[in-house]
């Protein structure tokens, strides 16, 4: 299957981006180093071409129904001007993907989805849309830069009218950016180290991504790929669909109670409320390295008698704290803070400790 490819491809290829197939898209994992690249997020400001997201426009007089049987989370709280982070539940136990929701109007919103389940997400909302709701997949034809980190709000303010010091966490505006008219400008973003996330057609990506960086020349400002991405999302102990929630994972156990809402019905809700209700077997945890190494996805975790309790779904080396840290699923009792388990490194026993996130605070 050919590669499909964000707007920017070539610019990032002149930039010297290594590119990489990432969810049927060719995409910029690193332009320098993963460390440097996440170290100038944490610490300044950089940019994500993570155009490769989806996005589904949903209008009419039965949007906010559609979503509210389709989502886990209760989108009729959400106010003009409001995002709210929820999932798809399917029929299974399991889950469809991740997401945001966005209000724009009590008609009109939008589905932001991960891009390796676009034509999946569509397809399982399509078959609940029976009362004639618009549905618009814009994804092919709009940008998505993720402009993050502690110096994102003074770069781009020089590029807007919009006071972004007054855009609340998971709040955005639509307005003027860097001369476009109508951009979506969103307190929203996967690192932590705060920022924003840009929507725009395609047609000004170019012209706004290169105003950024202008914007952001005093800061250092670095385009950065998706090998940091992971890292930071990691440090937070943020989900990435594939990996740590899946078809297969129960959002009980995944953590996602929180935004499980049982005021109203949606999919699969009976029972999830049921699973809620009388616990699961198995519990999604992070845990840091005591000994030396660095856990990945699939290693076995133990208890301290060697015993089989759970696998890692994501780990890395953490570069903000120095040792390496991870997410995974073991049994019911293991998953207090404090717990000793082990991380099979092939034929070694390394000693971890789970620990409450995040691994780094904002």
């Amino acid at each position: 299957m050919e590669l499909k490819k964000v707007a920017l491809n070539d610019l990032h290829e002149s930039l010297g981006a290594k590119m990489v197939p990432f969810a049927g898209y060719n995409m910029p994992v690193r332009y320098s180093s993963d460390i440097e690249e996440h170290n100038t997020v944490r610490n300044g400001v950089g940019v994500f071409d993570v155009s490769h997201m989806g996005e589904f426009v949903l209008e009419g007089p039965d949007a906010l129904d559609l979503i509210q049987r389709v989502t886990s989370n209760d989108a009729s709280k959400l106010v003009d001007g409001q995002a709210q982070y929820s999932y798809l539940p399917n029929k299974d136990g399991g889950i469809v993907d991740d997401l945001l929701v966005y209000r724009f109007n009590e008609n009109k919103y939008m589905l932001v989805v991960n891009a390796s389940n676009i034509e999946k997400d569509w397809n399982w909302i399509s078959q609940f849309n029976t009362k004639g709701v618009t549905m618009k997949d814009v994804s092919d034809s709009h940008s998505l830069f993720a402009v993050q980190g502690p110096k994102a709000v003074e770069a781009l303010q020089k590029l807007t009218t919009v006071d972004l010091s007054a855009i609340k966490f998971y709040n955005f505006v639509v307005g003027p950016m860097a001369g476009v008219e109508h951009v979506i400008i969103s307190a929203t973003g996967y690192t932590g180290a705060g920022g924003f996330e840009i929507y725009l057609h395609n047609d000004h990506a170019e012209s706004v991504w290169k105003q950024i960086f202008e914007a952001g020349t005093e800061f250092d400002i670095k385009p950065i790929g998706l090998g940091a991405r992971d890292t930071l999302r990691l440090e937070m102990g943020y989900c990435l669909y594939g990996n740590d929630i899946t078809d297969e994972t129960s959002p009980i156990a995944a953590g996602l109670g929180w935004v499980t809402k049982f005021t109203k019905e949606f999919t699969n809700s009976k029972a999830i409320q049921q699973q809620k209700e009388e616990g699961v077997d198995t519990k999604l945890v992070a845990f840091k390295m005591i000994d030396k190494g660095i856990p990945r996805g699939h290693y076995e975790l133990m208890n301290t008698e060697e015993e089989v309790i759970g696998e890692v779904t994501s780990g890395t080396m953490s570069p903000t704290l120095g040792y390496g840290i991870g997410l995974g699923y073991v049994k019911k009792g293991y998953g207090k803070a404090g717990t000793e388990i082990l991380v099979a490194v092939r034929n070694r026993r390394l000693k971890a400790e789970v620990v409450k996130l995040p691994f780094v605070q904002k």
